[in-house]
């Protein structure tokens, strides 16, 4: 077998679908179809189970793939390193970030890793934390920025920083003049959070235990952005990251109170695959969020675990 086949094998694992993947692959769709079937025939095993409008692997064929992702993934370590010569800061890096995070550090981060790794432009992919670890464990991405803790076998994490959460009101609102507000105090506001599937919910709804009473109404936002403009509109009230409140961020018809004591908080960090060949790019992120100057960020310095 060849890589050229194995990168097949994992595209059509991927994409679930013949034609994509041959799109993917830069070869025609039969051209894929044939190529596959030889290997199968040449294993001695079916790799995929073919039904109308379905494709799927077979239990032998999921091994089978997870092997060929390792194999592609090796191979591309070895061209990364006749490319680079032993400099691990030139090449792009591909990085996952969530998307309540992405667009609050990287207009920030990206010029400061420039100065640090001028050679290693970034390719991101902002998404929910599920999808991100997906392509982290499949080769797909170097590494990426969640919310902590992050269990996933085979991928090591390292805590970033933690920031406070703030309650974000509109200005005609009677809390707007507050300076502190207690996390019990939601049980009779409209509060407005991300879908389910984000993360930022999650944490929000574990610390104010009130809002899943006020939330009734399943009124929700697909970001933090639309959220900060329903809010704005008088639609309801929120809980925003502190980053997401920087004076880049100020929306003047909008107040943002501090919560009182225990304050509702996350803490960011990075994981990535063990044994990942670039540490030194790692540790150029790390090094470059460390130098971060946005407002109520605390950055840590705990060693790698």
């Amino acid at each position: 077998m060849t890589l050229t086949e194995l990168k097949y094998i994992v595209a059509v694992a991927q994409e679930r679908h013949f034609g994509r993947a041959a799109e993917r692959c830069f070869i025609t769709q039969p051209a894929l179809s044939l190529a596959i079937q030889k290997l199968e025939e040449n294993l001695g095993t079916a790799i995929f189970e073919r039904r109308k409008n379905q494709i799927s692997l077979t239990p032998l064929g999921e091994q089978v793939v997870q092997q060929a992702q390792r194999v592609l993934e090796a191979a591309d370590q070895i061209n990364l390193i006749v490319a680079q010569g032993k400099d691990q800061l030139v090449g792009a890096f591909k990085l996952g970030v969530i998307a309540t995070v992405g667009p609050y550090i990287l207009p920030d981060l990206i010029p400061l890793l420039h100065k640090r790794a001028p050679d290693m432009p970034l390719e991101i992919e902002e998404n929910l934390t599920a999808n991100l670890n997906r392509m982290l464990v499949h080769g797909q991405l170097d590494a990426i920025i969640v919310a902590l803790p992050h269990e996933e076998p085979g991928v090591l994490t390292k805590p970033l920083y933690e920031e406070p959460f703030r309650v974000v009101v509109p200005i005609t609102h009677p809390w707007a003049k507050k300076k502190r507000i207690d996390a019990d105090d939601f049980g009779a506001e409209k509060v407005i959070l991300p879908h389910a599937g984000h993360c930022f919910r999650r944490q929000v709804l574990d610390h104010c235990p009130e809002i899943s009473r006020s939330d009734r109404e399943g009124v929700q936002g697909n970001s933090l952005e639309t959220i900060r403009q329903m809010v704005a509109s008088g639609l309801g009230i929120t809980v925003l990251p502190c980053s997401a409140l920087s004076p880049k961020h100020h929306h003047k018809r909008l107040a943002a109170i501090a919560f009182a004591d225990p304050v509702p908080e996350r803490q960011i960090g990075m994981a990535w695959r063990k044994g990942y060949a670039r540490p030194a790019a790692l540790e150029a992120i790390e090094d470059a969020v460390r130098a971060l100057k946005i407002p109520g960020l605390a950055m840590l310095t705990e060693s790698r675990r």
